[in-house]
């Protein structure tokens, strides 16, 4: 989801799906014939087929301070389990700490020789919460399908990754960006190192969900990361705006007051462990209400402009870039057997549409020009198209438009219509595309089923996505780039994959009659 979201599915089922199985989720299956593998001194295992390597350190981290870079062991180190997860509520995961900086790696071939793309991946979770732990977000499926070196990583988050202390001295000063810098950091490791494990440095490509598309689109504007990737694609995750300094210093404050303790206390918050950290997380957000926002800051020092906001970024208008949503987003985390949804009829839509979007509109007007456009549909299906366009989709059409605008370097734009065969209700609907994209149809927690659709899908999205990383390009000939007025858009549906012009051009048309504010900025 994008960043101020509310929780979303892969969070909320993640203690009842899997709990402490998931950081132990591959378990180590052996392939006869097929020794461990071992590069740099890290001894991995073979997963479902392709070699891996678990739980690398990329660097380590005071609280709230730059990452830092340490040398490759020099005595064999095993690579066999994920490492543990930023400290956050919820986790998937029982093993967490604020020594959380570690990446994974799936290669086909892990020798110097191979020099196949690397496709890394950053999770999902609004910045907030999240892991590389998820089974329907692991890469060995990718990896072999289509040919290229799969990375995840882990990093700093909520608090501990972007909580803005700057204004308590100059020992803060990477605070705000330092989850961001954790990501840079990572990218730097794989720079040096992936090509032993069969990866090239020189076709980097980035791609991540929700938060985690957010996490690219603010990369594209930092300038420690200029150089360090080639590619990106971001799925239902944008990122127009930074948070601006005087917003994240009230939410600061705020989480400060939720823990009791003093205003200008900082030594607490370097010295409190972070269970008790943890528990600030529930403070009311001052500025959206809500669950608490942290995010990216515009600092100034490392963060120096907005990453699409009043232009796409210069820096990386020369990456070609692939953006996604899916038809019905916010299906995935407000619960049709919710509050907010159950009982929903005519008489109250309006009152309960208002807190769910993030463009200022009336919202009795907004369901008058719903109902008129289509007279057919119940007032549930008006409340989830309402909320996915006026909230969840306006940031990928302003990237989609800005980098058209800017004349960068192409831009691919895909709609996911793909209804789940599972559970239709929820239409296709938040995260429902990461299945495709890694190859991991019967994850637990996917939506999108094993039959022989979801496996063209599957099939035409790995090509789509793993070609952006060996050419530049998808590797799907039909796939035109998006341009102005046409808005060229590929629309993946349960008939046809086929690209459309504008798709849904009333609908943003009508959430453009007023501007979109960031969540969290």
């Amino acid at each position: 989801m994008s960043a101020g979201s509310g929780i979303s599915r892969r969070s909320a089922i993640g203690g009842a799906m899997a709990g402490a199985a998931l950081l132990h989720a591959p378990a180590i299956s052996a392939v006869a014939g097929k020794p461990d593998p071992k590069v740099l001194n890290y001894r991995g295992f073979i997963d479902r087929g392709t070699p891996a390597f678990f739980g690398i350190r990329y660097a380590r981290a005071q609280r709230f301070d730059l990452p830092v870079r340490e040398p490759l062991p020099q005595s064999e180190t095993p690579a066999t389990e994920f490492g543990p997860l930023c400290p956050q509520r919820n986790p998937m995961t029982p093993l967490m700490s604020e020594d959380c900086l570690f990446l994974n790696i799936w290669s086909p071939d892990p020798s110097a020789n191979a020099r196949r793309p690397v496709m890394v991946y950053f999770h999902g979770g609004a910045y907030n919460w999240g892991s590389v732990t998820d089974p329907i977000t692991q890469g060995p499926h990718l990896a072999t399908k289509g040919d290229v070196v799969v990375v995840s990583v882990n990093h700093r988050l909520n608090l501990f990754g972007y909580g803005w202390l700057s204004p308590f001295g100059d020992r803060f000063r990477s605070s705000g960006n330092a989850g961001q810098l954790d990501l840079v950091c990572a990218l730097q490791w794989v720079r040096d190192n992936i090509g032993a494990f069969g990866g090239d440095p020189d076709r980097v490509m980035v791609f991540g969900q929700s938060g985690g598309g957010a996490k690219i689109a603010t990369l594209m504007a930092m300038p420690e990361a200029d150089g360090l990737f080639h590619s990106a694609a971001t799925m239902s995750g944008q990122q127009v705006t930074g948070q601006g300094p005087e917003n994240a210093w009230k939410r600061t404050r705020a989480f400060m007051r939720e823990i009791g303790i003093g205003e200008n206390d900082a030594e607490a918050l370097l010295t409190l462990p972070h269970e008790r950290l943890i528990e600030g997380l529930t403070a009311v957000d001052p500025i959206l209400g809500g669950g608490i926002y942290f995010g990216p800051v515009l600092d100034m020092v490392h963060l120096h402009r907005h990453p699409f906001w009043p232009d796409a970024a210069p820096q990386s208008r020369h990456i070609p870039m692939i953006l996604g949503n899916t038809s019905d987003e916010t299906r995935a985390f407000i619960r049709a057997d919710g509050p907010v949804v159950r009982d929903l009829d005519w008489s109250n839509i309006a009152e309960r549409l208002a807190p769910q979007i993030r463009i200022d509109l009336r919202p009795d007007w907004v369901i008058s020009q719903y109902r008129a456009q289509f007279p057919e549909w119940s007032a549930e299906e008006v409340f989830y198209a309402a909320t996915t366009a006026g909230r969840s989709w306006p940031g990928q059409v302003i990237e989609a438009d800005r980098r058209a605008e800017a004349g960068a370097k192409a831009t691919w734009v895909y709609q996911l219509d793909r209804e789940s065969p599972i559970d239709p209700k929820r239409g296709a609907a938040h995260t429902d595309d990461l299945p495709y994209v890694f190859g991991t149809l019967a994850a637990p927690g996917s939506y999108s089923g094993t039959d022989k659709r979801a496996q063209e899908i599957s099939d035409a999205t790995i090509a789509a996505f793993a070609g952006m990383a060996h050419n530049g390009k998808p590797g799907l000939e039909s796939w035109a780039p998006y341009t102005l007025p046409d808005r060229e858009t590929l629309v993946i549906g349960q008939e046809h994959i086929a690209m459309q012009s504008d798709p849904r051009r009333w609908e943003r048309e009508l959430w453009a009659t007023g501007p979109y504010i960031q969540p969290g900025s």
